[in-house]
C-alpha cells in the first residue's frame, strides 16, 4: 500500500504569513495538533504544531536557564529563543526541517520516516507541491481497514493446531520453548515450559491471530533456564 492510498486530501495548511493566533484558532476548530505550512502557490516551505507553542512569552514558559548556563549559550542560539518565544507570524516559529514523502513511498516507509524522525504528520509532495498529509491516524484507520473480520464459523481443531505450531516453528523467540499446543471446539489451551515470562504474551498473540480460535487459555509455567529436567 502506497501514501498516495492513504493520506488526507485536501490538506488543511496556513500561510508563512499568517499570525500564530490564526494557526491557533484553526487547529482548534479542525481538532487537529498541526498544519503545514504552504505558500500560494502549493510550496511547502515548514510545518507548524502544538510543540511550536510551547515555549511562549505570553504563558510565561520561555526557556530559563541557570546563571551558568546561560553564559554558555551561543548569542545565536539566544536569538531563535527570542524569536520563537516572542514571534507573531507563523514564518517566525514554524519548523523548517521539513520530512516529505512521494505519494509512491510505502507505508513501512513512511512509519520508518516518522519513527526515526519522531515526527507525528509527513506531508506528501508530488513535483514541489503538497497533495496530501499523512498522520497517526490515517495509519489507524489503514489498520482498522485490514484487520481481519470475524474468522469462519467453523475450522477443524486439528488445522488451527498446525497452524499455530507452525507459526511458532518460524518465531526466533519460541525456538527454545517447550510449547504444547491443544485445541477443542476452537479453544486452545497452550501448555508447557517457556523461560522468560515476555514469551508467554506473544505465545497467546500468535494463538489468537489463527483463524478459528474462540478464546486461549494459557497453562504456561515460566520456569528458570536450569530448573526443567526432562524424563524421558
Amino acid at each position: 500500500m502506497q501514501a498516495e492510498a492513504i493520506m488526507t486530501t485536501p490538506v488543511v495548511g496556513i500561510e508563512p504569513s499568517a499570525s500564530i493566533t490564526e494557526a491557533a484558532g484553526l487547529m482548534l476548530s479542525k481538532k487537529i495538533s498541526g498544519l503545514p505550512v504552504i505558500r500560494r502557490d502549493g510550496t511547502l516551505v515548514g510545518i507548524v504544531s502544538e510543540s511550536d507553542f510551547l515555549r511562549r512569552g505570553e504563558l510565561g514558559t520561555k526557556r530559563k536557564r541557570s546563571r551558568w548556563l546561560e553564559l554558555l549559550v551561543s548569542p545565536g542560539r539566544a536569538a531563535d529563543e527570542y524569536v520563537q518565544a516572542n514571534g507573531r507570524r507563523i514564518e517566525e516559529v514554524m519548523t523548517e526541517d521539513l520530512v516529505t514523502a512521494s505519494p509512491r513511498a510505502s507505508i513501512a516507509e513512511i512509519v520508518e520516516l516518522m519513527t526515526r524522525r519522531h515526527v507525528k504528520r509527513i506531508p506528501v509532495v508530488d513535483g514541489g507541491k503538497v497533495v496530501g498529509i499523512i498522520t497517526r491516524t490515517d495509519l489507524l484507520r489503514a489498520l482498522l481497514n485490514v484487520l481481519p473480520d470475524a474468522g469462519p464459523a467453523f475450522v477443524d481443531d486439528e488445522q488451527i493446531r498446525q497452524k499455530i505450531i507452525a507459526e511458532l516453528a518460524t518465531q526466533k523467540w519460541a525456538g527454545k520453548e517447550m510449547i504444547c499446543v491443544t485445541v477443542g471446539n476452537g479453544v486452545v489451551e497452550l501448555s508447557g515450559a517457556i523461560f522468560d515470562e515476555r514469551k508467554r504474551q506473544a505465545a497467546i498473540v500468535a494463538a489468537e491471530n489463527v483463524a478459528g480460535v474462540k478464546a486461549v487459555k494459557d497453562n504456561l509455567f515460566c520456569a528458570e533456564p536450569l530448573s526443567v529436567v526432562l524424563v524421558s
